[in-house]
């Protein structure tokens, strides 16, 4: 049921698309796991860790984000921000070229589960964009805000003959954030009846969030081996 959730929340497509055409003309770095993807899959930042408009890699957990010039010049986006009553981490215009394809995969730290939570607002797509997360599609239609569990395997495929591109933010989870995912039926009960993992996926969660070495993963990776301590 906490698969993914779309949020009482609708933007403009006609002001979400100036604001992104402000952007067209703009360097837009690749995605940096390029094992998980063919075609072309780019980004720019609207906020980063550096500050730094080439730095699309979201930095989970890590201790402030700065706004990047890049969302200077998109006022509507940032009004968008403003209505968030959270801390927001990155923000990118991610966007998938025709024919590109993202490899399923996995993102182990971004789900509400995990005190942290990206959402997706389409500001270009198309019914030929198939998104897959936990084997089931997800339909996006611009201006829509929907939450995901990307830690659960997911995929985008882009059969049409135009980009999609989407805006992500990358948010923490909040008294306001838990306010907003209850009206639209997150299942908490859920969430805790799953919240302890199985040992496999336990040592391999605790695996990847060593890699990243932020505050957030080592809070984490003590979650789940006093988890381990427990089930032994």
């Amino acid at each position: 049921m906490n698969r993914f959730l779309k949020l009482p929340l609708l933007f403009d497509p006609d002001e979400l698309l100036k604001d992104l055409r402000a952007c067209e003309t703009m360097e837009w770095s690749r995605h940096f796991h390029t094992d998980d993807y063919s075609g072309l899959w780019s980004g720019l930042a609207l906020r980063s860790a550096s500050g730094k408009a080439d730095d699309i890699y979201s930095h989970p957990g890590s201790a402030g984000y700065i706004d990047t010039p890049v969302l200077g010049l998109c006022p509507y986006i940032a009004s968008i921000l403003g209505l968030f009553e959270c801390e927001i981490e990155s923000t990118r215009l991610l966007r998938l070229a025709p024919g590109a394809h993202i490899k399923e995969h996995r993102d182990v730290h971004t789900g509400y589960q995990f005190d942290v939570f990206r959402v997706h607002i389409p500001i270009e797509t198309s019914t030929q964009v198939r998104f897959l997360v936990g084997g089931h599609a997800l339909d996006m239609r611009e201006g829509e805000c929907w939450y995901a569990d990307f830690s659960q395997p997911h995929s985008v495929e882009n059969c049409g003959a135009t980009a999609r591109t989407n805006l992500i933010l990358d948010c923490k989870r909040n008294d306001w954030s838990d306010t907003l995912f209850r009206q639209v039926g997150y299942d908490f009960a859920a969430e805790a009846r799953s919240s302890r993992l199985d040992r496999a996926t336990r040592t391999m969660v605790i695996a990847q969030l060593s890699e990243m070495k932020t505050d957030t993963a080592e809070r984490l990776i003590k979650q789940l081996e006093a988890e381990a301590d427990i089930d032994e």
